[in-house]
């Protein structure tokens, strides 16, 4: 654990903070996925959150030597100061809370820990399909422990949608970094059979899709990471699928 390796500085990311504490439930947000998507159940648009709280309220030797909050909205912002102001463990000037967009904070912290001797854990737990695949895989050569919750079930799945009238192509090749072309044929295969009238071609949505989900993103942080954990599937009360957990490992060097 990176925790351990005392002579590397630590840090800690958390790419999607919230609030910090708080336990918030919606019945509608608009705008989650930036596109236009079926309406999701109460249960699915319950965010837990809490980890803020819980990583600053840790005593040594559990400390990190600096804390990235990052969170886009003004008023969990403001919520996370407040949270800040009241530690009292850790010198205020290594928590650092910054109001910006996910994806570009990676990129800065994947410059960062390619040019100096930092270890650190990075948390990205968004519920909508927020993080570009690109700036993951920036994160490749670093030393860095990544834990990654992916909506499987209420966002990508929905949009590949049964009939193959795929919505929000551009939104699936960012977040998988694949070609449309690439996602087309593994989420789509097409077969040939004969037919009275001649050779005919049949393109069908494949039938476990959140498996392929799996299976697909696995690749992908393989070809990053050498060490990547079985995902964790995560359910809602109906036994559905909702979000898929990987996590990264790295091996430490001495």
């Amino acid at each position: 654990m990176i925790l351990n390796k005392q002579k590397w500085e630590k840090i800690y990311f958390d790419g999607f903070a919230g609030t910090g504490e708080r336990i918030i439930k919606k019945k509608k947000l608009p705008d989650l996925f930036d596109y236009e998507i079926e309406q999701l159940n109460t249960e699915e648009i319950t965010l837990y959150q809490g980890s803020v709280s819980r990583v600053l309220h840790l005593e040594a030797p559990y400390l990190f030597n600096y804390y990235y909050f990052i969170e886009s909205n003004e008023e969990s912002v403001a919520s996370l100061e407040e949270l800040k102001k009241r530690i009292t463990h850790i010198p205020k000037e290594r928590i650092v809370i910054r109001k910006e967009d996910c994806n570009t904070q990676l990129t800065i912290l994947a410059k960062a820990m390619k040019s100096k001797k930092y270890v650190s854990l990075v948390l990205l737990d968004p519920f909508g399909m927020h993080i570009d695949w690109e700036n993951i895989a920036q994160l490749k050569d670093t030393r860095t422990d990544i834990w990654v919750l992916i909506p499987s079930g209420v966002a990508i799945n929905r949009l590949l949608d049964r009939a193959g009238r795929i919505k929000a192509m551009k939104k699936l090749e960012s977040f998988f970094g694949l070609s449309e072309a690439d996602i087309t044929a593994i989420f789509y295969p097409t077969t040939q059979s004969d037919t009275l009238f001649g050779e005919a071609t049949t393109t069908k949505k494949v039938d476990n899709p959140i498996d392929k989900i799996i299976e697909v993103y696995s690749k992908q942080l393989k070809s990053v990471w050498k060490h990547v954990s079985k995902p964790l599937v995560l359910k809602n009360s109906k036994n559905n699928p909702i979000f898929i957990s990987f996590l990264h490992q790295i091996a430490m060097p001495d």
